[in-house]
């Protein structure tokens, strides 16, 4: 059967029988580096943060000489290359009974998978990368490239951050029809209908068109997220439809929750399985039981895990603090932990921290759950027929 097929686990619980394997699509390790914009919209949804913050950082400038900046602050996922390969693997092996295919993509960087590479049980692992693609003078769009050359990857990478440095449309043309001339490349649009850097609903979709106008036929599937809304995802459904192009899935996997969905494939390697989606045209998207939880509390949970401390993690990934970047007063990206003198970050940070964790304890989290339980979503968790 050719074309795009979608399944639900908690209405088919024999979904995977008669395939060999799971893919595990966009997942991020410990080398993504995620922006702290939500503490900002933290102080726009809850104003009385607003003077606390205000406050609090012109304390930290005065006594630490170092002004908060967001902008080039970051955060990144607790997971190590090496745990997040074994989540997504376990879940496919345990969950579904069939082989683990695993493709993680970070944020503009491959380390992740180049050092799994020298790991028996992940040495074939793709070299994967999410590439965030200036795409004109007011957006970016995220690519998903998977299965780069390992020879060239390091090249690509390059390219990539040139491309970055100075952009421009007929070169991004350029770029992604020679990654499309490599047979075993695969490249998804990720989370296309997502407005992530805030242009506005109706400028972003003509952007997308624009985008798509330009290079639909270098860009191979476009993603089903995991972490997407259903409503977005339906509307990524009837994009895919009018482009003529396979869905396919996206974990987008931040925190501890394994991806939402995977690829069920007759392939017993990433390169047949690249094969299965640009020549046989061939997807079948499977949506694992997490998804049918409110959405909102998904994001939650991830953010949750961001910020919890992880005793049993390698050293440099234990706590909240360690995993959380800013540059010093010589402009030298460094954890926060090791900023302040006395190994403490600001109060006013340590007051978000404690907030959202409030908002993710038990009693506090049961009741944003029902709140946030919209009834369609409901009936999707109770085993509706079809999602989409």
């Amino acid at each position: 059967m050719t074309g795009s097929r979608i399944s639900y686990l908690w209405n088919n619980e024999r979904a995977a029988q008669g395939f060999a394997s799971g893919v595990s699509l966009h997942s991020h390790t410990n080398r993504s580096k995620e922006t702290l914009d939500f503490i900002l919209k933290l102080a726009n949804e809850y104003s009385f943060f607003q003077s606390i913050i205000a406050r609090e950082e012109a304390r930290c400038q005065r006594k630490h000489r170092i002004r908060p900046d967001y902008a080039r602050s970051y955060w990144t996922p607790p997971l190590t290359p090496r745990l997040a390969f074994d989540l997504e693997s376990r879940q496919i092996a345990e969950s579904l009974q069939v082989e683990p295919l695993v493709s993680i993509t970070d944020h503009d960087d491959i380390q992740a998978p180049m050092l799994l590479r020298t790991v028996a049980s992940a040495r074939h692992i793709p070299v994967s990368v999410e590439w965030t693609t200036p795409f004109g003078s007011d957006q970016a769009f995220h690519l998903g490239i998977h299965n780069l050359p390992s020879a060239t990857g390091a090249e690509w990478m390059r390219e990539f951050e040139a491309f970055t440095a100075n952009p421009s449309n007929a070169r991004l043309t350029e770029m992604l029809s020679a990654l499309h001339e490599l047979p075993n490349v695969l490249i998804v649009f990720n989370h296309p209908l997502w407005d992530l850097y805030k242009v506005g609903h109706d400028l972003h979709e003509r952007r997308v068109e624009e985008f798509l106008t330009q290079n639909s036929r270098s860009i191979h599937a476009v993603e089903l997220n995991g972490l997407r809304n259903w409503e977005e995802n339906r509307q990524v459904k009837r994009l895919a439809a009018r482009w003529n192009k396979l869905l396919i899935s996206g974990g987008d996997r931040h925190g501890l929750e394994p991806n939402a969905n995977v690829n069920l494939t007759q392939a017993t390697s990433f390169n047949e399985f690249v094969d299965e989606i640009r020549r046989e045209n061939r997807s079948h998207v499977l949506f694992m039981p997490q998804y049918a939880e409110p959405w909102k509390h998904r994001i939650m949970k991830s953010t949750l895990d961001a910020i919890r401390d992880y005793p049993d993690f390698p050293e440099g990934s234990r706590r909240w603090d360690e995993r959380v970047y800013h540059p010093d007063s010589n402009g030298v990206d460094r954890p926060i932990s090791q900023l302040w003198p006395d190994g403490q970050a600001p109060g006013y940070m340590q007051m978000i921290i404690k907030f959202v964790r409030m908002l993710g304890s038990n009693p506090v989290s049961h009741g944003l759950r029902f709140a946030w339980n919209e009834s369609h979503e409901l009936q999707f968790a109770l085993g509706e027929r079809e999602a989409f």
